[in-house]
This record gives structure tokens, sequence and C-alpha cells, in this order.
């Protein structure tokens, strides 16, 4: 899918269904607070709106095989073209970032982490949301969530903690089936009580709120250098030149 797709994905009512399931549950985890830099990767638009008003600033990267939108449509535009694996910011930049279709779709998987890792503050976390191995809607291509590649949670905690991430919170959404009926997309909210209530593992997506690993360096011991001594007794005298 591309960004044409996702957008209007999103626009229809099973994706403004899904979108607010998801975004519950990812404010669940992550509040919105004043100060912060935020990013968004992949096609995470949909999930921005609720920092818009407390963070200092609020991006927008979408990759080159998926295409850019505008957004916000309501002020000036934020969102740009960017390679997932050299993203246009300096170093320790990012204090959150949230990474909605591209984790399962990107060729580059492990150089994106590490990009991602790089451009993080110390303290910074990614929430990542990706389709689930065991969920319906991994096997339905008519929805975004059915392209690419699904995970299982020790897939995604083994891939977060070899990018140097530490998995913290774990959350689960899209409980209903991905179909467009009406009493279907009504009953959403009963779908998602009952499937977090019997903590089912056939949710839609999982979603990871992981933490930057920033390792101390360890200092060694100095080492001792040895220099060598010369014993005046040993060292033989020459005869004088007559």
């Amino acid at each position: 899918m591309d960004v044409v797709d996702l957008k209007q994905f999103y626009a229809s009512p099973l994706g403004q269904v899904s979108r607010r399931m998801i975004a519950h549950r990812i404010l669940a985890h992550v509040e919105p607070a004043r100060g912060l830099t935020v990013l968004g990767v992949g096609y995470a638009t949909p999930y921005l709106g609720a920092w818009r008003e407390k963070a200092d600033r609020v991006l927008a990267f979408m990759p080159g095989w998926q295409g850019v939108a505008r957004w916000p449509d309501d002020a000036a535009n934020t969102a740009a073209l960017a390679d997932e694996t050299e993203l246009p910011l300096p170093d320790s930049s990012v204090d959150l970032a949230i990474v909605v279709h591209a984790l399962e779709l990107t060729e580059h998987r492990r150089l994106m982490l590490r990009e991602l890792w790089r451009v993080l503050t110390p303290e910074g976390r990614c929430v990542f949301v990706v389709p689930n191995r065991r969920g319906m809607w991994a096997r339905v291509d008519a929805t975004p969530f059915g392209h690419g590649r699904p995970f299982s949670r020790p897939q995604l905690t083994q891939i977060l903690k070899d990018a140097m991430f530490t998995p913290g919170g774990w959350a689960n959404a899209l409980y209903m089936p991905p179909v467009k009926r009406r009493f279907i997309m009504g009953s959403a909210p009963a779908w998602e009580r009952m499937g977090l209530a019997s903590g089912a593992g056939f949710s839609g997506v999982i979603i990871a709120d992981a933490q930057k690993q920033v390792f101390a360096a360890v200092r060694g011991k100095p080492q001792k250098r040895l220099v060598p001594v010369l014993d005046p007794s040993r060292v033989q005298r020459t005869k004088p030149i007559s």
C-alpha cells in the first residue's frame, strides 16, 4: 500500500474505528507531555494528533517507497519524504518516536532501527505498532495490517533487543474482525474489552513501548608502563682511543 491507499483506508469507517482503538491503547502507555520533540515514522500521522498541542515539535517522516502526504491539513506542513535509513536529524534530537506501517514493510529493518536509535535522546522512547502474526488482520490484505511481515511478541522482543532497545510496555489492539459490517464496527469497544479481559493473543496489532539503551563506557584500570632503567654498574666501559 502506498500513501494514497493508506489515506483512503483511514478515511473509511473501518479505518476510523481501527485508529480509535489503536490510539486509545497507545495513549494508555504513553501520555502526551509538554516540551517533547515527537517523530512519526512510516504512516503515523493518524496517531500524532494527541501530541500537537503539548509537544514543542511534531514531525512526520514517510519513506520513499510509500510516498508522502501533507500533514496536518489545518496548519503548516510538517510531513516530509525521508529515507528511513538516513533520517535528516541530528543525534539525540527526538524524545519520542511513533512507528506505524514501517517496521513490517521496510526492506532495511536493522538499518532503520539503528537510525531510530541514533536520533533518540538517551532517555528517548519508541512506540512500535506492528501486525500480530496470530491475529486475523494479518491474514486480510484489504487493510494495511495485512501487508508486510507480521510479528509475534517474542520475535519483536528479540528484534528490538538486537537493535539496543529495551521493551518496557506491551499492549494489544484490534480484537474485532477486519470486516466492514456496521454492527461489527459498532461493537468494536465490546470486542476490545472481551479480548483484553481474556488475555487472548489474537489481536490485530501488537504495540511495543521500547526505550533506547545507552551503555556507560567501562573504564579499565590504567596500565603500567614498563620503563627500562639502566644499571651503571653493568655498563661496559670502552677503552679510550689512543
